[in-house]
């Protein structure tokens, strides 16, 4: 599986944005959870939705950065 591509996620807008990083804290703590348990069948999913969160926060910033500078 790709890593997803930040351009994707500056054509979101920014309600989307914030709802795509609260869902996947959630998925990271739900792998956390499972992990805990000895469920987890898939260990590279925490790096993919560790990049994914990361690729998230980024693009906010940078449109924060922007509306500040203006």
């Amino acid at each position: 599986m790709a890593f997803p591509k930040a351009e994707e996620i500056r054509g979101l807008s920014d309600d989307q944005i914030a709802e795509q990083i609260l869902e996947t804290k959630r998925e990271l703590f739900q792998l956390r959870f499972a992990l805990a348990t000895r469920q987890l069948e898939k260990p590279h999913e925490f790096k993919h939705k560790k990049h994914r969160l990361a690729q998230l926060l980024t693009v906010e910033r940078e449109r924060q950065l922007k509306a500040d500078a203006s």
